[in-house]
């Protein structure tokens, strides 16, 4: 079964630039795209007409809104690609439940970072923050500059982070590499002890203990993987001091940018830390949220 990418739509031009992103990304991969709006149109809109019974029969509903704009993304998703298989929705439900049912039969869920109204930052911030926590397929908010977002950089970067991150992250990465026909600068940061203030100096060409299992660590998440895609060039980035500094300044580079966020078994919220709400709020590329079920 060929899953297709999903994206949330809401009118707004953040939303529409996730729809090119989106429609780009589903003709890389050549699976189906599908657009999806979501809100609570149905719950107001019936508690106004109970109120206002005499309403005209022809007043625009927010059904009809709903319908617009979906159209419209559809509309502009066809032009992008005229071959590429598209379908709609439109879903009388809060967007979080509504994205997260679609994440059952996606490949990917794609959204904007900001949307409609005065508190947008807020409310579509949650929105792409409860996905990137909760969806079981990967999750991309599209963001950053324009030049990012449009694979003008041929670089994807993916963050290694504590542990070993999970094959699901690596294979994610090297699968968009190798359809893109671009690089990974695989990055991993490192930290001396707090205690250590003042090190005295090595010795030239010697390094310490914890760059060493740094290192150690990179290899042991991208060899495996990295067997399977010889054809794509992964260059290793050792950095020392924070993860999240390190990518959001590398984020600048690249076309995509791909973390892991770890699931715990039975746990329901949201499990992003740091690193994840630091990239999905500053990275300058769209960020990509793989789920890593422990």
């Amino acid at each position: 079964m060929v899953l297709p990418i999903v994206v949330g739509v809401d009118g707004s031009e953040p939303s529409l630039h996730a729809v090119d992103w989106a429609v780009d990304e589903a003709v890389r991969h050549g699976v189906p795209l599908r657009v999806v709006h979501a809100s609570l149109w149905e719950r107001y809109e019936g508690a106004a007409l109970a109120d206002t019974p005499d309403v005209a029969s022809d007043a625009v509903t927010g059904h009809d809104l709903a319908e617009s704009v979906v159209a419209g993304a559809a509309w502009r998703a066809g032009l992008r690609a005229p071959t590429l298989e598209i379908s709609t929705g439109v879903v009388p439900e809060d967007p979080v439940s509504a994205l997260l049912r679609e994440a059952l039969r996606a490949s990917a869920v794609v959204t904007g970072v900001r949307g409609r109204g005065p508190i947008r930052e807020l409310l579509l911030g949650s929105v792409s923050l409860s996905l990137a926590a909760r969806a079981p397929c990967p999750v991309v908010v599209v963001r950053g500059r324009t030049q990012n977002s449009q694979a003008a950089t041929g670089r994807i970067v993916l963050g290694v982070g504590t542990g070993v991150t999970a094959p699901a992250t690596v294979r994610y990465a090297f699968r968009e590499a190798a359809v893109r026909a671009c690089e990974i600068e695989a990055v991993r940061a490192w930290r001396r002890p707090a205690h250590r203030t003042a090190p005295h100096p090595l010795p030239d060409g010697a390094t310490h203990a914890e760059e060493v299992a740094a290192a150690a660590l990179l290899d042991e998440a991208l060899d495996g993987v990295a067997q399977e895609y010889p054809g794509v060039t992964v260059h290793r980035a050792l950095v020392e001091g924070s993860a999240r500094h390190a990518l959001v300044t590398r984020s600048s580079a690249g076309d995509l940018l791909i973390i892991g966020a770890r699931r715990p078994r039975g746990h329901l919220g949201p499990q992003l830390g740091l690193v994840g709400h630091t990239v999905l709020h500053h990275s300058d590329c769209p960020v990509a949220v793989v789920s890593q079920q422990e």
